[in-house]
């Protein structure tokens, strides 16, 4: 699949893409500097899109863990499972509220996401706050990518500490949210 044709499904799709372009090489790099992937062994990506953070992931994730990538488009779906073929890579085409159904009772080191919350609807929203946060091991790290300060407020309630910094190096200019239960 071509990136013309990804780029196509990016503005198809706003709503649940939650974007104008894919997040940089840059911004990249800086959200998987803030997760420790030595030890982790169940890491979950929330919003696969074009692969971008998905390949960060893969190229830091120790060979003995396992990535969940969690993605409503089945366009990007079926790009993901034609690019990313190892065996310890799952892609899931669903969305994130039901990530307790695939992880057959297992707790994940790490949560990173780059989903559009403000374009979620609330429920859905809140189910994905509550299961990212009951489903994430007392000592592990939920990293977000967003537009808005604002939604430090909403995950609030489901996270301890939240630490944000932000990088111009993508465009637009995104904030990165480091969350502990």
């Amino acid at each position: 699949m071509g990136r013309g044709s990804l780029f196509k499904e990016l503005f198809v799709n706003i709503k649940t893409t939650g974007a104008v372009t894919f997040s940089s090489k840059s911004l990249v790099n800086k959200m998987l500097s803030f997760a420790d992937f030595k030890d982790a062994r169940v890491i979950v990506e929330l919003g696969g899109g074009d692969g971008s953070i998905t390949q960060g992931i893969i190229e830091r994730m120790h060979p003995e863990a396992k990535l969940y990538v969690f993605e409503i488009s089945e366009h990007f779906c079926k790009n993901l499972e034609k690019e990313f073929r190892q065996p310890n890579v799952k892609v899931i085409c669903d969305s994130a509220e039901h990530i307790d159904n695939y992880l057959d009772g297992q707790m994940a080191d790490l949560i990173l996401s780059s989903l559009p919350f403000s374009l979620i609807p609330k429920d859905s929203r809140t189910a994905i706050y509550e299961k990212s946060s009951s489903g994430l091991k007392s000592n592990g790290t939920f990293i977000q990518i967003c537009y808005s300060y604002l939604l430090k407020f909403q995950f609030a309630p489901y996270f301890k500490s939240i630490k944000t910094t932000f990088t111009l190096r993508n465009f637009p200019p995104t904030l990165i949210m480091i969350c502990k239960p």
